[in-house]
């Protein structure tokens, strides 16, 4: 067990005494519950947006890592020519473990997505899509394979994806961060309201904290009495407010192919277990928050 944690674990123990200094209900209450709420909430989805733009990013990366596509844009009577001698080349290209020619089908099932299913293909001069798959080791020479196919069939024009890849995968490794980004500022503004709450407690209490102290209470013993009750505020208030993100996220839709980064947005597997942590690491920040106000205010009262 943490120093840290041990001293928020010591500071949820009960001590009706010390309850009695921290009003149990009013305006910092129902202040401090509602922020940790919410706060944990937007915490759920923000954790739920990183993780899945991490999926996404390892799926780009996955997908496009080893693959390539040849577009051959050629006249009628030229374009089966073309296909078969870029076929040709490529079964003689080391680093290229397979390669096939698309059909007319694949071909209107991915464009099926952007212009819907009924496009008449017929009608409109497409090129032929080769798909080819690299070996694991990735020793294919692209510039030399691009002057084979100028050579070969001037209507050929590789692409490697790489200026595709790149930006997804850099785009999608941005919005990881920017959830992990928006998490530490949920729990910083969670801190600075819960600050708030602990000083208007504290305002309020104020000539209670003065008899106390005649009487010979210690600061340390007044401050825990704020430190347990805004600790507890908040980890039931979080734990209330991740109740209803996750419940929210369960009724997002499936992954679907069609939109997999849309209608992805949640948890998988074990990943389910980290907004687990949200109740308990709000608790950890409403005690250090409120512990450093009491102290500062206790202080200041002196």
């Amino acid at each position: 067990m943490t120093p840290r944690l041990g001293l928020v674990l010591g500071a949820l123990r009960a001590d009706q005494q010390a309850d009695r200094v921290v009003p149990p209900s009013g305006f910092t209450a129902q202040l401090t519950s509602f922020t940790a709420g919410a706060m944990a909430f937007l915490a759920v989805f923000a954790l739920a947006l990183s993780l899945a733009s991490g999926r996404l990013a390892e799926r780009w990366e996955a997908t496009l890592k080893d693959t390539a596509t040849i577009r051959i844009s050629a006249s009628d009577d030229q374009i089966a020519v073309q296909t078969a001698a870029v076929l040709a080349v490529l079964e003689t290209t080391p680093g290229i473990a397979s390669a096939r020619a698309l059909s007319m089908d694949e071909q209107r099932a991915l464009l099926a997505p952007w212009f819907g299913p009924d496009l008449p293909l017929d009608a409109l001069p497409l090129p032929q899509l080769i798909e080819l798959t690299e070996t694991p080791l990735g020793d294919l020479d692209t510039e030399g394979l691009r002057l084979r196919l100028a050579a070969e069939a001037p209507g050929a024009v590789l692409d490697d994806h790489t200026r595709w890849r790149e930006p997804l995968v850099r785009a999608a490794d941005r919005l990881r961060l920017l959830g992990l980004a928006s998490i530490v500022l949920i729990l910083g503004a969670m801190a600075a309201m819960i600050t708030l709450a602990t000083q208007a407690a504290l305002a309020a209490n104020a000539q209670v904290i003065e008899v106390l102290r005649l009487v010979g209470a210690q600061d340390s013993y007044i401050a825990r009495a704020f430190v347990r009750r805004f600790s507890l505020r908040a980890l039931i208030g979080a734990a209330a407010g991740t109740s209803l993100g996750l419940l929210a996220v369960t009724l997002l839709p499936g992954v679907e192919p069609a939109g997999a980064f849309l209608t992805g947005l949640g948890f998988q597997g074990v990943t389910w277990l980290w907004p687990l942590m949200i109740p308990p690491l709000s608790a950890v920040v409403a005690f250090g928050a409120t512990r450093a106000a009491t102290l500062h205010a206790l202080g200041r009262l002196s």
